[in-house]
């Protein structure tokens, strides 16, 4: 997989392929990372060096926005289940009321 050129795959649940051994970049590893400059004749980074980081960062922030996507559904489900939970019970509150 080539940075400049594709995305990262995803499963039919939305979820990154990667092997269970895969461990996640951390902010430091990102801001740390130092890549060795090119051999003689050539300036600057080695450009496959350069894209496979690339890549490995594309992959986890594609994980992070999965997680807040999901995080965001899951927040949105209990706001909704405590709106009718506050609307069941004002209501049973106002029949009790009425009752009297």
């Amino acid at each position: 997989m080539n940075a400049k050129s594709q995305r990262p795959g995803t499963a039919s649940g939305g979820a990154t392929y990667r092997s269970a051994a895969y461990t996640s970049l951390l902010p430091w590893q990102v801001r740390e990372r130092r890549f060795v400059p090119v051999g003689l004749g050539r300036r600057g980074l080695n450009p496959d060096d350069v894209y496979a980081f690339l890549d490995r960062v594309a992959v986890d922030m594609a994980a992070v926005y999965a997680a807040l996507a999901e995080s965001r559904r899951e927040t949105a489900r209990i706001k909704a289940g405590l709106r009718r939970w506050q609307t069941d019970q004002a209501r049973a509150r106002n029949e009790r009321d009425q009752a009297r």
